[in-house]
């Protein structure tokens, strides 16, 4: 009975211990806006006309009245500093090496693939110049939120009517405009999959939380191939919009995955079925990965490679994860205390998701 007592008392004490720590040090795991930006880029023969919806705490000091939006007004009086700053953050080059001359406007006509975010967001419109017409074009894209690994912009290259999505990172800044490969394309979506599975940490959470129940490398192969198959199918169906839920409601049911995953394992004695459920949660978690791929509109001629290639990037830091996961889990098989290590981790997860649950749920993230 003492027993008994002193395995739930460490284990109500993890659980808030947990609740604690969530509470203090949790972040939103979805995509959002605070890092963002997004870019429509029209390359002709002699100018490039970028529409750019960044973060305005990027260029704070035109925000003259601070409140997070810089007006016609605004952009006018300091035009001659955003040109110089942004000139030099996001440098076109012709293949003489020579950069565009760069002028700075406002815009208040917004392109489909553009959304704009009131209090967070400006959206400008910067036009690059040359006295001839160039054949070479290279992007070097260094507008980033300093010290925030998650910053990126997704943009959409529109050249000689043919276009290109491409994702800029503090670490993948570089890419050539005018008769890009297939593979800058390719590459750049495999990495914000990549990304986006392992600072998605609910995702991460519940696949950790499948493999606190033990299991084989057979229980391992049906979770992870049931996980891809049908986020797989969500997010497809998701960025066609042929699915579409408010993103509060996936969110909040992607918290609820978790916890219920994380409380199962306490009495769960049986792997047999439990591929089917995470099948059905994998749906859910599709659509959340979704989230990222609609900030932009990717042409129907460029839909198959972007989600293919997000697609492989999920996966690969998904059997990342997993695998460290189960070779640790193997390492404390025989420890005396694997049990209740288990359990720990499970009544910490629970704490996380339930508070990522009353978060998103009532909107106080």
């Amino acid at each position: 009975m003492k027993t008994t007592w002193r395995r739930y008392r460490l284990l109500i004490v993890s659980f808030l211990g947990a609740l604690l720590l969530s509470i203090t040090w949790a972040t939103p795991s979805q995509a959002h806006w605070a890092d963002l930006a997004v870019a429509e880029i029209a390359v002709d023969k002699t100018q490039t006309a970028m529409t750019l919806t960044f973060p305005t705490g990027l260029v704070a000091s035109a925000d003259d009245n601070r409140d997070g939006q810089l007006s016609d007004a605004e952009v006018s009086q300091h035009q001659t500093e955003l040109e110089h700053f942004l000139g030099d953050r996001i440098r076109l080059v012709n293949e003489q090496g020579q950069a565009g001359v760069v002028a700075v406007t406002s815009s208040n006509n917004l392109p489909p693939n553009i959304q704009s975010n009131a209090n967070t967001h400006t959206t400008l419109e910067l036009t690059y110049t040359w006295t001839q017409a160039v054949t070479g074009l290279t992007i070097n894209y260094n507008l980033f939120l300093p010290n925030v690994p998650t910053a990126r912009c997704l943009a959409t290259v529109i050249q000689a009517g043919k276009t290109q999505n491409l994702v800029f990172t503090p670490e993948k800044h570089e890419f050539s405009l005018i008769s890009g490969s297939l593979w800058q394309q390719v590459s750049s979506f495999v990495v914000l999959g990549v990304e986006h599975i392992l600072s998605g940490y609910d995702h991460v959470l519940f696949l950790i939380s499948l493999l606190m129940v033990g299991g084989g490398l057979g229980y391992l192969l049906k979770v992870v191939t049931a996980f891809t198959i049908s986020h797989s199918v969500t997010l497809s169906l998701a960025v066609l919009n042929i699915v579409t839920l408010p993103v509060q409601f996936v969110e909040s049911a992607i918290a609820l995955t978790i916890v219920y995953v994380a409380v199962e394992n306490f009495w769960c004695k049986s792997l047999r079925w439990r591929w089917l459920l995470t099948f059905s949660f994998g749906l859910i978690h599709g659509l959340g990965f979704a989230g990222v791929l609609k900030e932009i509109n990717i042409p129907q001629s460029n839909l198959a490679v972007s989600l293919a290639s997000f697609n492989i990037g999920v996966e690969i830091g998904q059997l990342a994860i997993v695998l460290t996961a189960f070779f640790v889990l193997r390492v404390l098989q025989k420890q005396p205390w694997e049990l209740t290590f288990r359990r720990f981790v499970s009544a910490c997860i629970i704490a996380v998701g339930l508070f990522w649950f009353v978060q998103r749920a009532f909107g106080l993230s």
